[in-house]
């Protein structure tokens, strides 16, 4: 239902215009605004009228007039004049205060309607409906963006993307819970790629520089449906959690680049126990020796280029060959040859993987 803030400045902005005093009651007769002393009003005479048949009634100065919401009575509104126009501008304020009940169920309904639309609880068919009845574009393409945050900074990541992203442009934000805020982006028919997640880095920028917010962003592939949104949803939530376990450094992941980490992220378990046994025996990843794991790290950024490695960990050539066969006696793995590295590289992923399952 409508604020008692929103209603008061409605009704104080008529009275300000018309010079007409405007009060709003609910269907006990307690007074929800009022812009005069409305005291001398027996609540037992406005939940008489409540109760009656009539739609108006005048008692005095006093305009009464009933204010419904599809039929149903939700307010009692009451207009305080001596003057021939006050129940003309009685009936104007009450079908003010009607048009705000309906904007502002659509705006919740809105955001109910695409909350389950994310969690796929419609038909197809309601699907269709619901987007008649809410004037929604069933064939605009869309794109999902899942923006996770610090918990209990939902509602200013939410704010800050709502004046980023406007509903007029087909554009809908919404919390899911205290820590991610989902933006549903309506896209132009000739955005690609590169426009998307030059939307997704927009939105990490204006997190840091206006907030100072540090987030992480996902997002899924285009659907040119609305009900596919539910799946591009899905895919965002997937390169979320996969960027939070292979790729820690990038504040920005889509589902269509997760490479390996997307396999490896629909593994079983227990596959991935037997698999880490095979390669590493008793040897735990975990007790690796930090500046050798770092190391590697670097190493295959470089594509096993050891002289340039060398260089950009500002060490001598012999002390990276050092920690490479330091490496290779405890695991058997000499990753200067490619089908080496490959497996470590793997390897660590799955037991990263593993590890983010325990925590």
């Amino acid at each position: 239902m409508i604020s008692a803030q929103v209603l008061m400045n409605c009704i104080e902005e008529l009275r300000m215009i018309t010079r007409v005093n405007l009060a709003v009651f609910d269907l006990d007769g307690a007074e929800i605004v009022s812009t005069f002393e409305s005291s001398d009003i027996s609540p037992d005479m406005l939940k008489g009228f409540a109760q009656s048949p009539a739609d108006s009634q005048v008692i005095g100065m006093d305009h009464l007039l009933k204010i419904t919401d599809e039929g149903e009575l939700v307010y009692v509104l009451v207009a305080r004049g001596s003057n021939d126009e006050t129940y003309l501008i009685a009936r104007i304020a009450a079908s003010q205060i009607q048009q705000l009940i309906t904007a502002y169920k659509e705006r919740f309904d809105r955001n109910n309607f695409f909350q389950n639309l994310l969690l796929d609880n419609f038909l197809l068919v309601d699907v269709y409906n619901r987007a008649k009845k809410l004037h929604l574009e069933v064939t605009l393409p869309r794109v999902v963006y899942i923006v996770e945050t610090q918990p209990g900074k939902d509602s200013t990541a939410a704010e800050l993307l709502k004046g980023m992203f406007s509903a007029q442009s087909g554009d809908f934000v919404t919390a899911v819970d205290e820590s991610r805020v989902i933006l549903i982006k309506a896209l132009e028919r000739g955005d690609g790629e590169e426009q998307i997640e030059q939307t997704a880095q927009t939105i990490v920028d204006m997190m840091s520089t206006e907030a100072m917010l540090n987030v992480r962003v996902a997002y899924g592939s285009a659907v040119q449906e609305l009900k596919d949104v539910s799946k591009s949803y899905k895919e965002a939530t997937m390169a979320l959690d996969v960027g939070k376990i292979f790729y820690v450094e990038k504040k920005v992941n889509s589902f269509g680049s997760l490479g390996i980490g997307r396999l490896i992220y629909q593994l079983p378990i227990n596959l991935c126990r037997i698999f880490i046994s095979e390669i590493f025996g008793e040897n735990d990843p975990g007790d690796f020796d930090e500046e050798i794991v770092s190391t590697v790290n670097k190493f295959f950024e470089n594509n096993l280029n050891v002289s340039e490695t060398s260089r950009q960990l500002f060490v001598h050539r012999n002390t990276l060959v050092y920690r490479i066969e330091k490496l290779e006696k405890s695991t058997g793995l000499d990753v200067r040859t490619f089908d080496d590295a490959l497996t470590f590289k793997i390897a660590m992923m799955v037991y990263n993987y593993m590890k983010y399952l325990e925590q």
